[in-house]
């Protein structure tokens, strides 16, 4: 949707941006803080995988428990509180007033950190769930469930008391995340954890946990950044805007029946994994639709926000070919079970997701801290690194996947040969995962830097020209 851009469109840097820089600050930060956790433990654990002694003596690190470690700090730790900061950020920008409710905000925050924390311990010390994206241990999913809420009601009261009717795709995809995820959390915790479910079923409800905690929260936090950047920073109206609301119902209708596609030649009734297949090739329709919209982030110019953007576009529409692809059979009896799924989740969670988050930060904190941010060098090298290490993990990962899969199907090849034929694929993986940790360490001291700046100087002016496009084009 368009309007015309007005002579009293708000400033750049407005009280909407001031009011919430400490509550937003508190949830960037803790999100890089635990990006660079996570990021130690993908690099440990991918270690584990072709030199099995690393560590081996160290109960707290093994494999198992490192590998639920990292995935649980990258999940609930970095894109829970990134996804939640920009998601808020944009309902109030869009809404056209500051941020209520702040203080209970602050206090979720804190709260949504602890519950983790003190899940980690558990995992680490033997008390882990044994489900994908839940390791948590039961007694910190509930005070989590609250503290989410607590955060997320910022986003709603936005939502609720925004100044116009008009509404944009990029506030449609936050309210949702904010909205659903409690759904399929609170069901997942219902039917795996404290009342679990018996037998194959347990598996289908994992699957479709895992499915919809990334087509129905973490994929509508991502996208919500790159509706809102795109047009803002690019000062072009979202082409075939009116196709934007059926690709986000078919993502929200259609998005969690795909998790089935991981069961196809097991013990479930067939019908399963067939749903899984059609809705993998009805869902390419959400993916079309949103290359066609933000398109225009390829053409950003010299912009790194658009940069960071118009990767993880490029990342999240291959992602979901992909998806499509190895849901055929013939493609899973060779894909299925191996390196091939990781590279899938690594392309994903750090080619799609991390990438739009990374865009929507460096276009957020100068604004809510009236600062630029100290250097242009530190923004290009983490964009090298970032883009290389991504490139590097998902392709070694595919590829070692693809030799696995290979060699799975052939009886004759031992799984000692396996591992031999995999390793340097392994190697490849582990050094471009010491580069995205390099890359996410220069961002993480990159805002601690910006946002000390903010409270030791005055608001930079370079942020409060007006904008070109504020809530004409979202």
């Amino acid at each position: 949707m368009t309007t015309a851009p007005s002579a009293a469109t708000p400033a750049e840097v407005t009280e909407i941006d001031a009011s919430a820089r400490c509550s937003l600050l508190l949830l960037l930060g803790s999100a890089l803080l635990w990006l660079v956790v996570s990021g130690a433990l993908a690099l440990v654990n991918l270690v584990q995988l072709h030199t099995p002694s690393f560590l081996a003596d160290c109960p707290l690190l093994t494999f198992g428990r490192t590998q639920a470690l990292q995935e649980t700090t990258f999940i609930y730790g970095w894109a829970a509180n990134a996804g939640l900061a920009v998601a808020l950020w944009i309902l109030a920008r869009l809404g056209g007033s500051p941020l209520r409710s702040l203080n209970w905000v602050s206090a979720g925050t804190v709260f949504w950190n602890l519950a983790l924390t003190l899940g980690l311990v558990g995992i680490a010390t033997g008390d882990a769930m044994s489900n994908a994206w839940l390791h948590l241990p039961r007694y910190v999913l509930p005070m989590m469930l609250v503290a989410y809420g607590t955060i997320a009601v910022a986003g709603v009261l936005a939502w609720t008391g925004r100044r116009q009717q008009m509404t944009f795709a990029s506030q449609w995809y936050a309210v949702a995340a904010l909205f659903l995820f409690p759904w399929i959390f609170s069901a997942a915790q219902v039917m795996l954890v404290f009342t679990p479910e018996r037998g194959v079923l347990q598996a289908l409800v994992a699957g479709w946990f895992v499915q919809g905690a990334w087509t129905l929260w973490l994929a509508p936090l991502a996208l919500a950044s790159a509706y809102y950047l795109v047009p803002k920073v690019s000062g072009r109206a979202i082409p075939s805007y009116d196709f934007a609301a059926l690709s986000f119902w078919t993502l929200l209708v259609v998005g969690a029946w795909t998790g089935g596609r991981h069961f196809i030649g097991g013990p479930i009734p067939a019908w399963v994994a067939s749903i899984a297949g059609v809705s993998c090739a009805l869902l390419l329709f959400h993916y079309i639709v949103v290359g066609i919209n933000l398109r225009g982030a390829f053409s950003g110019g010299g912009s790194t926000v658009l940069k960071f953007v118009a990767f993880g576009l490029g990342a999240y529409v291959l992602g979901g070919f992909l998806d499509a692809l190895t849901a055929i059979r013939g493609v899973a009896l060779i894909t299925q079970f191996t390196y091939f799924s990781t590279a899938q989740s690594q392309l994903a969670l750090n080619g799609a997701y991390s990438m739009m988050m990374f865009g929507a930060i460096y276009f957020l904190v100068p604004r809510i801290t009236g600062q630029a941010w100290a250097s242009s060098a530190l923004i290009r090298a983490h964009y090298l690194a970032a883009i290389i290490g991504t490139i590097g993990l998902v392709v070694a990962l595919a590829m070692a996947g693809w030799v696995q899969g290979h060699d799975l199907n052939d009886p004759a090849v031992t799984f000692a040969a396996i591992a031999t034929h995999t390793k340097t694929w392994l190697q490849i993986a582990t050094a471009a995962q010491a580069l995205l940790l390099l890359g996410n360490l220069l961002l993480l001291g990159h805002l601690l830097k910006s946002a000390a700046s903010s409270y030791l100087a005055p608001a930079n002016a370079t942020f409060r020209q007006p904008p070109t496009m504020e809530a004409s084009v979202s």
